[in-house]
């Protein structure tokens, strides 16, 4: 009994075992496969991980390149290259709409550049950046455009001929085979709410995910956002380059253009022209129109230039009425005749209630008028002006500067500081004086009276014909130095204009009876400097007149100003000028002091001789008073 018993217990324990061993099984089994599920997940899990990380560093390598002011085109080719490589993809592209003499087209402005694109384009009639795709009823794709969705096919070579006409059908599908490509994905684009384009891809994979097409939707903003950002980028570029008035380039970016068709003519040895023209009457029809109708003009204008200016050629608005335009690789004949055809086109505009406009014209070319660029400037405003003087609504060719006299200079510069309102005068007074001098025309007599008559302005004291007298004498006190012609004729121009800066200056300080206070000394010392740098620094021409203007009060020991100059330091026009200007003054009546005669003014003038004055020049200058007629 007792071994029966044992024996039972025993095969009951055997039975817990297997019990156990069977349990413990089944929980093994089960916590292997729920590990290779969790493996399986996790494996899963780092791809997705993976995957989203490779996305997100493409949009933020896209990201800095926009931040950064790249290029547009740089940004669409970094994405669909990114798109290709970094993320999968068999082949991208995005393809731009827009609209050609009222036909709307597709065509390619970045594509992922690779062996397969190669393929791709091997069997297209035109390469991927010359087709241009028309959308048509028949094109299949207005439908796809007015949806605004992604769209996505399995059939490839249908889709892309779409997008690609012309290509070689069977040939695609070869390829397409050849590389496993399964499925074609368009994505609308879309700038300022307006179609823009589209992106297309091509995928090894049939299907897409929601994920995925979230994705591609997050991507295609950052393309949208690119093209905004550029957009945006171009018209502020626009902008800072342009006249807001006529849409021409404005000053600055003229000069630059200037300075770099200037570096290309030198390298290439040939030549290039500038024409300088001038609305006339600009300041007739403000008056009688109102200035609405002056901006119109001035529009018509810039209008003629835009449609007779070549592709290469630049047409400015300088400032005002004042246009520029360059005309790379033309001779002088050449630009002759292209200023010639723009005149002609001015005259001919018919303008509601204006009527006629015209312009005048000058013309210079570099490599024959001259081979320095300021220069090159200069002369055509000088054949401008010149076109003004001989009757307006014409065209004149440059003279070389050596063959410009001093008197045309001087002509010139009245003519732009009186037309321009450089200096504050009443407009009737402005136009008076500028129609008295065109009159008058280029001569010695005509400078000498327009400079007499701005100094009486501001100097009531003045004496006609004093100015004739400073000219005449500069002339002899600098033949007894032998300077040479050039700067004779600098000293002449200099002398016309150097107290001009004194219009600047309050009347009730220029005439005051009572001393000045040293606020009106310092307003009084600044004439020189107001002439030279606020007047005549903006005058094409001015460049070899200006540090004889701004010095001419500076003093033989120093004690001068604007800058305390001294001896040698002070250009010797601008001693000329100082010692001639008060030889005359002394002579005119002043509220502090009466006016002394010729003798007393010498006598001044010698006992200044060392101090105020260069020895040498009060010498000479003495012997010529005392043996010429002055």
């Amino acid at each position: 009994m007792d071994f029966i018993k044992k024996l039972k217990e025993f095969n009951k324990q055997i039975n817990d075992l297997e019990s156990g061993i069977y349990l413990g099984e089944k929980r093994y089994r089960e916590i292997y496969e729920l590990n290779q599920k969790l493996e399986a997940e996790i494996e899963k899990r780092t791809k997705d991980l993976e995957t989203a990380n490779r996305q997100m560093l493409t949009l933020q390598h896209i990201l800095d390149m926009m931040t950064a002011a790249k290029p547009l085109s740089g940004v669409l080719n970094a994405i669909v290259s990114s798109l290709q490589g970094e993320l999968g993809y068999l082949y991208s592209c995005i393809m731009r709409t827009y609209t050609e003499n009222g036909q709307l087209y597709l065509e390619v402005i970045a594509h992922s550049d690779d062996e397969l694109s190669t393929k791709i384009e091997s069997v297209m009639p035109l390469s991927f950046y010359d087709t241009k795709v028309a959308i048509t009823p028949s094109s299949g794709f207005e439908e796809y455009l007015s949806a605004n969705k992604v769209y996505h096919t399995n059939n490839v070579s249908e889709c892309l001929y779409r997008f690609f006409p012309g290509a070689d059908t069977r040939k695609l599908e070869q390829l397409f085979t050849s590389i496993g490509c399964r499925s074609c994905i368009l994505i609308p684009l879309s700038s300022d709410k307006v179609h823009y384009g589209s992106l297309i891809l091509l995928s090894k994979r049939e299907d897409t995910t929601d994920a995925e097409l979230r994705f591609l939707a997050l991507f295609a903003r950052q393309i949208e956002l690119a093209v905004t950002i550029s957009n945006l980028f171009h018209a502020v570029k626009s902008q800072a380059v342009s006249d807001p008035l006529t849409g021409l380039y404005n000053r600055r970016y003229f000069e630059d253009c200037i300075k770099k068709e200037t570096i290309r003519a030198n390298r290439q040895n040939q030549k290039f022209s500038v024409i300088g023209l001038d609305l006339d009457y600009l300041k007739q029809i403000n008056d009688k129109y109102g200035h609405n109708y002056g901006d119109i003009a001035i529009k018509t204008i810039a209008d003629v230039l835009k449609k007779n200016a070549r592709s290469i050629d630049v047409a400015a608005r300088i400032g005002g009425e004042e246009f520029n335009i360059i005309l790379p690789g033309i001779d002088s004949e050449g630009a002759m005749t292209a200023a010639e055809r723009i005149r002609k086109a001015i005259e001919n505009q018919n303008m509601p209630v204006i009527g006629k406009i015209t312009a005048s014209l000058g013309v210079a070319t570099y490599f024959e008028q001259t081979d320095d660029v300021d220069e090159l400037l200069e002369l055509t405003d000088h054949a401008m002006y010149q076109s003004k003087h001989d009757g307006r609504n014409r065209v004149t060719l440059a003279k070389p500067t050596k063959d410009i006299s001093w008197q045309e200079v001087a002509f010139n510069t009245f003519m732009d500081i009186l037309a321009k309102h450089r200096v504050p005068l009443d407009t009737d007074i402005s136009d008076n004086i500028s129609r008295k001098l065109e009159t008058l025309g280029i001569n010695n007599d005509g400078l000498y009276t327009i400079s007499d008559t701005l100094i009486k302005l501001y100097n009531p004291n003045y004496t006609p014909g004093i100015t004739k007298s400073k000219v005449l004498l500069a002339n002899s006190l600098a033949k007894r130095f032998d300077m040479p012609k050039d700067k004779i004729d600098n000293l002449k121009v200099a002398i016309l204009l150097y107290d001009i800066g004194n219009i600047l200056l309050p009347k009730q300080i220029l005439q005051k009876k009572d001393p000045l206070t040293e606020a009106e000394k310092d307003r009084i010392k600044s004439h020189p400097v107001i002439a030279a740098r606020e007047i005549l620094e903006p005058i094409t021409g001015m460049n070899t007149i200006l540090p004889i203007i701004e010095n001419h009060h500076e003093n033989w020991d120093g004690s001068g100003y604007p800058h305390e100059l001294a001896g040698e330091e002070i250009p010797i026009e601008s001693q000329m000028i100082l010692l001639i200007d008060a030889y005359f003054a002394l002579q005119e009546p002043r509220s502090y002091r009466k006016a002394m005669d010729k003798e007393q003014a010498v006598d001044v003038i010698r006992a200044g001789s060392g101090t105020k004055w260069n020895p040498k020049l009060v010498e000479e200058f003495i012997s010529i008073i005392e043996t010429e007629e002055f």
